[in-house]
């Protein structure tokens, strides 16, 4: 586990890469790419992303991500400015799937993220129903004020919703925005699971971050915050899923500082603040799950357990 030293406010950068380090099967599928002509440029992120992830993975320098961060800054993801993990990453994600030349492998590389989703709108004036089908590579979770648990994020997020005033959507039998039922339902799931807690919020032109604890369990099984509201045939695969990586947030909206939590392939877990690496235990890990004026969990990825996987042990 090699630490990555704070270039140009780079920390944020520095979380993202630790837990996609921690992703082998991205690894896996970067591998089989043949690089060759233009797309081995200094400007091209998956060439420069595969180069660092390797670095990484040897181990043999605090300063093997400079290229990739100079690559991302010409790719207007701009160094000495403080980024948000969550758009880095989607970011990042996007870039890997518009200049990979290979596009099986760039759709590879998207499905190890995306869930697919049907959203249903029904109209509550004349009842028409308008179906929707689109996908999300992160799972956007509200959290409340105070406490809460990641169950109980995903069931709000499922929770069926009446979209009245602003919110209404247009009616084309209507021919007008009306009142409108929507409801959502999972139709797959991925093999990396990355939940983003929704920390941040505007209100009156201003941003916060909201400090409630919210726990989650290092094996999250969705069977039951799934059961009603998915498609009959997701819950007939595996829907249990193991932590190996926590992009934490510390400080306020305003000035604030990333570091990492993350899962080796020995089932141990590390704390990472950039260039610092310690070993660590799963209580170590709990204590991101937020409270006033402490680091707070911000994405949380998970890995689809296997038949023949084993949870992690605590620490």
């Amino acid at each position: 586990m090699r630490g990555l030293i704070n270039y140009r406010l780079s920390c944020c950068a520095n979380t993202v890469l630790q837990m996609l380090a921690a992703t082998w099967e991205l690894h896996q599928l970067l591998s089989r790419w043949r690089c060759t002509g233009a797309a081995c440029s200094t400007s091209n992120v998956p060439h420069q992303l595969r180069l660092c992830l390797e670095a990484m993975c040897r181990g043999n320098s605090q300063s093997a991500h400079l290229d990739l961060l100079r690559c991302l800054d010409r790719n207007h993801i701009e160094l000495g400015v403080q980024q948000d993990a969550h758009n880095l990453l989607l970011r990042l994600l996007s870039l890997l799937r518009q200049q990979l030349d290979d596009q099986a492998l760039a759709l590879g590389i998207q499905d190890l993220y995306k869930t697919s989703v049907e959203t249903r709108l029904r109209c509550q004036e004349c009842s028409s129903v308008k179906t929707l089908s689109s996908f999300l590579l992160t799972l956007p979770l509200s959290i409340r004020e105070d406490d809460d648990t990641v169950d109980d994020c995903l069931r709000a997020f499922l929770q069926q919703q009446h979209l009245t005033g602003q919110n209404q959507c247009f009616c084309i039998q209507c021919e007008r925005k009306t009142p409108t039922e929507k409801v959502l339902r999972l139709l797959s799931l991925p093999p990396i699971l990355c939940l983003h807690l929704q920390r941040f919020r505007i209100r009156r032109g201003f941003t916060r971050k909201l400090d409630g604890q919210v726990s989650f369990p290092e094996t999250l099984d969705l069977s039951a915050v799934l059961d009603g509201v998915s498609h009959p045939t997701l819950l007939q695969i595996p829907c249990r899923y193991a932590l190996f990586a926590v992009a934490v947030h510390c400080g306020t909206a305003v000035f604030g500082h990333y570091t990492a939590f993350v899962l080796d392939q020995n089932q141990r877990w590390f704390y990472i603040d950039d260039s610092r690496v310690q070993q660590v235990s799963w209580r170590d890990v709990q204590s991101s799950y937020g409270g006033r004026g402490s680091r707070t969990a911000y994405m949380l990825m998970y890995r689809r357990c296997q038949s023949h996987q084993q949870p992690p042990t605590s620490g």
